[in-house]
């Protein structure tokens, strides 16, 4: 029992949303591990039909934890009147926390209450929402921002709603910091903006790069997703 106690004293983790909101920030909302959302996302696509589909909110809308982001749907519907633009920004402080799984759940979930949506692959470091949405890698984010393509050509549909649009990463390049740093990046997010109800952003694990910290700068809203424990 001592040691039981012991160890858990020494335990730093999130195992409460109290503790969070005791630091002052809002928890909007608490999302359970959904068993079925990772067997969905681990299974391989046999062609691109099955691909396209290896999300939550397609292959089981009624899951407990689809339920928990249509509240977080509502809390942010309710709280867009506070926010400076409409970009929303979901970040993680470390890799495997669920904030892309998140991130694309929630974008459909929103497309499918009848807002046009924008979804952005900003990780252009090892970004999956491609791959989660069946779509490709190429002529995405990186090839925008270095001025080797247009928005039009970026912009891709994803099969499955109607009001949900992609960016993907696109090729990895060689300076994701300096490229988001580029002047044309928050002129590509204004206008791309101006098109959408709502954008909504994937950014790399805060702790690891500074590329969320950059992106910050341009959003009205940030989302941090924190992992039990």
């Amino acid at each position: 029992v001592a040691f039981v106690l012991t160890r858990q004293m020494f335990r730093r983790g999130v195992e409460d949303p109290v503790d969070i909101e005791l630091l002052g920030l809002p928890v909007y909302a608490s999302i359970p591990f959904s068993a079925k959302g990772k067997q969905v996302a681990s299974q391989p696509g046999q062609h691109r039909r099955d691909e396209r589909q290896r999300l939550l909110a397609f292959r089981s809308p009624s899951d407990l934890a689809m339920e928990a982001l249509r509240t977080l749907r509502t809390s942010l519907h309710f709280s867009q009147h506070e926010m400076k633009n409409n970009m929303l920004m979901i970040a993680a402080p470390s890799p495997g926390v669920g904030k892309t799984f998140v991130c694309a759940n929630l974008a459909v979930t929103i497309a499918q209450a009848g807002q046009r949506v924008l979804l952005v692959d900003a990780d252009m470091r090892r970004g999956t929402l491609h791959m989660a949405l069946g779509t490709r890698m190429e002529n995405g984010l990186s090839e925008l921002l270095a001025g080797k393509i247009d928005a039009a050509t970026a912009v891709r549909k994803v099969p499955g709603t109607d009001n949900l649009s992609l960016i993907s990463r696109g090729a990895v390049p060689p300076n994701p910091s300096e490229l988001l740093m580029n002047p044309r990046f928050p002129l590509l997010l204004d206008s791309l903006a101006a098109q959408y109800d709502i954008v909504v952003i994937d950014t790399p694990p805060v702790l690891a790069v500074t590329d969320a910290a950059v992106i910050g700068h341009h959003v009205g809203t940030c989302l941090m997703v924190v992992r039990w424990g």
